[in-house]
């Protein structure tokens, strides 16, 4: 049986059971571990993450709203599927939110904040990107991402970015097999790292846009 870790929480106190799964469950919708489409099974789960089955259907319910699973009267609910033709409504989300969250956090990171930045930035130059394994480049960008929006210290704009970085993540992890450069994709993260802990708000705002620019062009050209 695969427990759910514990995870400290700021302040060092640890988060509940529930919240334990919900991310859990969570990441493993988006990076395609629950395969699109797949039936959820609430006992499974909560087998694996060696939790009770309140915590499992309170995680399922806050994906639902996530819109990382779905529910079925009288079929019971299954992992969304990831739609490509979604990815222009993402986009169009991340091209006006992520800048803003780029020159917040130059703004706003403290120095607990800019030190998690800097520690990401030392996992990235660890990477060899002739070698590195998909999966631990998809999570070092997730990682990256939910650093910045962290620092930008707004808790709805953190949320909302949260949402939709993971749905794009999705479509990403969907045609990663196809993609010719993710490891160049995620190295793009270094200098919006060095432009946020410097305090540059407008060329962080500038990188993250090309970033997300980016992410739209290499996915369609996948396709």
């Amino acid at each position: 049986m695969q427990h759910v870790a514990t995870e400290p929480a700021v302040g060092g106190e640890e988060l509940s059971l529930a919240e334990r799964a919900y991310r859990a469950i969570r990441d493993q919708l988006v990076m395609l571990d629950i395969r699109p489409g797949a039936p959820i099974n609430e006992d499974q789960l909560a087998h694996s993450l060696g939790v009770g089955r309140t915590p499992v259907r309170e995680a399922l319910k806050r994906l639902q709203y996530e819109r990382l699973v779905t529910t079925y009267p009288r079929r019971g609910t299954f992992a969304t599927d990831v739609n490509i033709t979604d990815l222009a409504h993402i986009s169009e989300v991340r091209l006006e939110l992520e800048p803003l969250a780029a020159a917040r956090a130059a703004r706003r990171a403290t120095a607990e904040d800019r030190a998690a930045l800097t520690a990401v930035r030392r996992e990235l130059e660890r990477v060899d990107p002739r070698q590195g394994d998909a999966a631990e480049l998809m999570h070092l960008d997730l990682k990256v991402h939910r650093a910045v929006y962290a620092a930008t210290h707004n808790p709805y704009l953190e949320d909302t970015l949260i949402r939709h970085d993971n749905l794009a993540t999705r479509i990403w992890c969907l045609f990663i097999d196809r993609l010719a450069d993710m490891a160049g994709h995620v190295e793009e993260h270094g200098p919006l790292i060095d432009a946020i802990v410097a305090g540059e708000p407008e060329a962080a705002a500038q990188i993250a846009r090309a970033h997300v620019e980016g992410f739209e062009r290499a996915v369609r050209d996948a396709i």
